[in-house]
């Protein structure tokens, strides 16, 4: 499922026009992703929780040249679903 088709499912649901329900999904990316740039866990109950989680740094080969490298730590996006969805999917 790709954004306009989660728009039109959320439209649907909700009973609402797709401008509407644009503007809700819309709104909810960028509460999360505002949210996970402060480093802020967004938890939803039932569904899961967005995190950020910090990588640390490690030691790399470069396939090429076989030489060793450093690869830096960063910051990376995370999802754990929760247990209901969890259950629903299986």
């Amino acid at each position: 499922m790709n954004k306009k088709e989660l728009i039109a499912a959320v439209a649907q649901k909700a009973g609402v026009t797709k401008k509407e329900a644009a503007n809700v999904v819309g709104a909810f990316v960028d509460v999360v992703s505002e949210a996970m740039a402060k480093g802020e866990p967004v938890k939803i109950v039932g569904f899961g929780t967005f995190e950020v989680v910090k990588r640390k740094p490690r030691k790399g080969v470069n396939p090429r040249t076989k030489a060793p490298i450093k690869i830096p730590g960063t910051k990376v996006p995370k999802f754990r679903p929760g247990k209901d969805l969890k259950d629903k999917v299986k």
